[in-house]
C-alpha cells in the first residue's frame, strides 16, 4: 500500500531495488522529500510520492514482476528456454546491446566476463 510519504526503505521493498538505489534517485531525479520526523542528524528523509515518483515505482515493480518466472523455475528449465525468454523479456536495445557484446566478445569473452571462466 502506497503512503503520502515513503521512506527509501519502503521504496526500496516495494521495487526489489536497494535503498542505495533509491536514494540515488531521489538526487538524480530531484524528488521532493522531507526530515523524517523522530530521527536526529538530519540524513534521513521522507520521500512525497507524487506522480514522478508512482510511475517510478509502477515501472520497477513490472521489471520485478517480470523476472519473478526465472527464480521461481530455477533448474527445471532448459537453459535454452531460460535464454529464449529472457530474449522476449528484453527491450530492443537491450537486445541490439546483449548481440553487440556477444559479436564483440563471443563465448568465451561472455563467459570470461561472468567469472567462469579464467
Amino acid at each position: 500500500m502506497l503512503k503520502e510519504r515513503m521512506t527509501p526503505e519502503e521504496i526500496a521493498h516495494l521495487t526489489g531495488y536497494s535503498r542505495q538505489t533509491i536514494n540515488k534517485w531521489v538526487r538524480k531525479e530531484g524528488w521532493t522529500t522531507s526530515p523524517r520526523p523522530g530521527v536526529q542528524g538530519g540524513k534521513a528523509r521522507l520521500v512525497h510520492v507524487n506522480e514522478q515518483v508512482m510511475a517510478f515505482i509502477n515501472s520497477a515493480q513490472r521489471v520485478c514482476e517480470a523476472t519473478a518466472p526465472y527464480a521461481a523455475n530455477g533448474n527445471d528449465t532448459p537453459f535454452h528456454t531460460l535464454l529464449l525468454t529472457l530474449g522476449g523479456e528484453m527491450t530492443e536495445s537491450e537486445q541490439k546491446q546483449l548481440t553487440t557484446l556477444l559479436l564483440r566478445e563471443g563465448i568465451s569473452g561472455l563467459l570470461q566476463r561472468l567469472g567462469i571462466r579464467g
